[in-house]
C-alpha cells in the first residue's frame, strides 16, 4: 500500500489507524496527511491518526490540500516538515496523488531537478505533469 519515491519518502491513499502501526514498524518516524477533513464520507479522521500516530512514537502533521491546487505556504510547510524529519516519512491522501505532487513541489524548491522529480514519481506509478510548470518556476527560485 505504501509507494516508494525515495530511500525516506512514501506516499499512499488514505490511511486507516491500524496502517499507522504498520508504518511504525517499517521505520516511518513522520506521518503527513495532505487530506482535508471531511472530504469524503468514509476517510479515517486526521484527529484518529495523529492519535494513533502519536501513540506509536510517531511525529505528524497536517497540511491538507484541496482540489483548488498548491499555495506557496502548503509548498514550505511540506518542505520544512521533509527538512525536519528524522527518518523515513509516510505522506497520504486520497490516493497519493497530491502527496506526490506536493513532495516534487517542496523538493523543487529546494533545487531537485524536475526531470528526476518525475522519474521518480513515474517509478512509483505517479504522474508529475500538472505540476511541470510550478516545479520549473520554483527550482528557478532555488539557482
Amino acid at each position: 500500500m505504501f509507494r516508494q519515491l525515495t530511500d525516506r519518502i512514501f506516499v499512499a491513499p488514505q490511511i486507516t489507524v491500524g496502517d499507522v502501526m504498520d508504518a511504525a514498524q517499517a521505520g516511518v518516524t513522520l506521518i503527513i496527511n495532505n487530506r482535508p477533513e471531511d472530504e469524503s464520507a468514509d476517510q479515517t479522521s486526521g484527529t484518529e491518526i495523529e492519535t494513533a500516530a502519536r501513540a506509536a512514537g510517531l511525529d505528524y502533521v497536517a497540511i491538507p490540500v484541496t482540489h483548488a491546487g498548491f499555495a506557496e505556504w502548503q509548498v514550505t510547510a511540506m518542505a520544512d516538515a521533509l527538512a525536519k524529519a528524522d527518518g523515513k516519512i509516510l505522506a497520504y491522501c486520497r490516493s497519493g496523488t497530491r502527496s506526490t505532487l506536493l513532495w516534487a513541489l517542496a523538493q523543487a524548491s529546494k533545487g531537485e531537478h524536475p526531470a528526476v522529480l518525475a522519474e521518480k514519481a513515474a517509478d512509483a506509478g505517479y504522474d508529475l505533469t500538472p505540476v511541470t510548470a510550478m516545479m520549473d518556476m520554483l527550482r528557478g527560485r532555488a539557482a
